[in-house]
């Protein structure tokens, strides 16, 4: 593990891995950066593979007043590690992070997102448009284990016996750790709905990939963003659902990024 200072002074830490092209990686909501390290381990073998936490998870700092261009500011200083460019990805609200930088400006060389959340009216109920200030009067209140909860139930919308079970799994405490990180996603994610003026302003080649097992409207919402796209495209994984198989992933982004 190493670590860059961002902009802020911010630390943030990321394992570097493997030789060749340089490869960053995004992780999603309510995870750090060891939720992508069996895939940065498989892409290894052919990229140099930066995997790092993002503010407030892990072993990287945090600021007192969030904002995402701290986060854009922060793989800006990865990027600079990193040589000064290169492909990035980025798994569901990370992979609508990672779409939102690159819209930015940021040096991205092609730009892959594994199944970003986005909800397109009609397809399912999207969370309310004061998410992230329900996620901070929870942290504030003491009550991370209620923002866990919330985000699980009715964010993700997983069944009631399934958040049962997770409150009572040995992962739970990690869950609760980072729960205020559960505020940037949702600001991140504002209202779930497809940001066009960013996908527009993205000029490099992109490519959405979305599981077969996927839930139907997240299916549409990747279709939505790839048809807005420049140069887009659009990969099925068969049998995938959204907690995608590392070993099904990386081939599909080698032979994007190739």
């Amino acid at each position: 593990m190493e670590k860059v200072i961002s902009t802020d002074g911010t630390p943030i830490a990321y394992d570097r891995l493997g030789e060749g092209p340089a490869v960053v990686l995004v992780c999603g909501g309510s995870v750090d950066r060891l939720s992508n390290a069996p895939l940065a381990a498989l892409l290894a073998q052919y990229y140099t593979v930066y995997n790092y936490d993002r503010r407030g998870r892990g072993d990287s700092g945090d600021a007192e007043v969030y904002a995402i261009e701290r986060e854009f500011e922060d793989l800006d200083a990865i990027f600079a590690v990193a040589g000064g460019s290169a492909h990035l990805y980025g798994t569901s609200s990370g992979a609508a992070l990672a779409l939102l930088a690159t819209a930015a400006g940021r040096p991205v060389n092609r730009l892959a997102l594994w199944e970003p959340p986005y909800i397109i009216e009609g397809t399912r109920e999207r969370p309310p448009a004061d998410t992230a200030s329900i996620y901070r009067d929870f942290i504030a209140a003491g009550r991370r284990d209620k923002a866990a909860e919330y985000f699980m139930a009715e964010v993700v919308g997983l069944p009631a016996e399934f958040v049962a079970s997770a409150k009572a799994s040995p992962w739970w405490p990690a869950q609760e750790a980072i729960a205020h990180t559960l505020a940037y996603d949702a600001t991140v994610m504002g209202d779930y709905s497809v940001p066009e003026e960013a996908i527009k302003a993205i000029h490099q080649p992109t490519q959405v990939l979305t599981g077969g097992a996927a839930w139907p409207w997240m299916t549409r919402g990747n279709e939505k963003v790839v048809e807005l796209l420049e140069d887009g495209s659009h990969v099925v994984l068969a049998d995938q659902q959204h907690n995608v198989d590392p070993a099904v992933l990386a081939p599909a982004l080698k032979e994007f990024w190739s």
